[in-house]
């Protein structure tokens, strides 16, 4: 009985109705969900009346911010978080022939992970399969954790701690480097011990929740924290707020070579109990044996790795 019930609502609903309505939910305005799904604007507006009328519920409710999803639709959300992965690996073809390929791939990271690695990525990607787009998405509140959760990218690249629902590779090691400007107290060291940076305030990239993982948990860990002066969205936003001040940025190093070459600032290695951080790459464990994902995650994994 629960099997035909369960019949009988898919057989009235319009399965192709299904990607409008991740657009929306994930993208929470119209017009960005009819550009992820290639429809125009009118077609998107139309596919959501048609949600509207057979969810019996508006999905989308203006507020004074632009638009925020209905209780309903917030539970269908973290439904959609299982299914659509699942669906993903049901659908997607046996085999998988990369330069016959035209799903986009979609790839999430912070500044540092696409000004760093995304040009090698990209080529790679598209010297094996032409007709494939590239798309780097940014860090969202929520996570690149849950962004692949609700299988809105294919994959992310990761610095933190790993959630322990996806699947994870290490890909590189990465090392810290700690930044002043040239009139620093510290600027003629080549090195910094834990009490010579933590003698001073710091610039903080935001990775979550107002920290860096790798570096800030280390140090509570240690019972010995920072003292977070200036706190940023971005890694490119924190070089320009040490200009004549006495703030210590830490950065990972293959990104903060390239940005400080030539500017006034200094370079120096991190505090042991700080220097390296895991660099991954996380995906949702539906896709692991899908053949297009395992051809993406191969093609990310060199990429990255010739690039040390």
């Amino acid at each position: 009985m629960m099997i035909c019930m369960l019949t009988t609502h898919i057989e009235r609903a319009d399965l192709n109705l299904l990607a409008p309505l991740v657009a929306l939910l994930e993208e929470r305005q119209v017009s960005r969900a009819a550009s992820r799904v290639g429809l125009s604007q009118p077609a998107m507006s139309r596919a959501l009346q048609r949600l509207r009328r057979l969810l019996d519920d508006p999905l989308l409710v203006r507020d004074p911010d632009g638009f925020r999803l209905s209780a309903r639709a917030e539970d269908i959300h973290r439904q959609l978080t299982t299914l659509i992965p699942l669906l993903e690996t049901l659908l997607s073809p046996a085999e998988f022939d990369p330069r016959a390929a035209t799903q986009p791939v979609n790839i999430a990271g912070s500044d540092y992970a696409v000004h760093t690695y995304g040009p090698a990525i990209a080529r790679l990607i598209g010297s094996q399969s032409p007709d494939t787009a590239v798309r780097f998405h940014s860090w969202r509140p929520d996570g690149i954790a849950d962004q692949i959760r609700r299988g809105a990218v294919d994959l992310g690249l990761f610095g933190g701690h790993a959630p322990d629902d996806l699947n994870v590779t290490r890909l590189v090691t990465e090392h810290f480097e700690c930044v002043v400007s040239e009139g620093h107290p510290l600027a003629t060291r080549r090195a910094l011990t834990l009490t010579d940076y933590l003698g001073f305030g710091h610039v903080v990239v935001d990775v979550a929740d107002g920290k860096q993982p790798d570096i800030d948990y280390r140090l509570a860990e240690l019972g010995r924290p920072r003292r977070a002066v200036v706190t940023v969205p971005y890694h490119t936003a924190a070089l320009p707020m040490l200009h004549g001040t006495d703030l210590v940025a830490t950065l990972p190093g293959r990104f903060v070579e390239a940005w400080a070459a030539g500017s006034e600032l200094r370079l120096l290695t991190a505090p042991a109990e700080i220097a390296t951080m895991p660099y991954r790459m996380i995906w949702h464990p539906a896709f692991e044996l899908d053949r297009r994902h395992q051809w993406l995650r191969e093609c990310v994994r060199t990429a990255v790795v010739d690039h040390e």
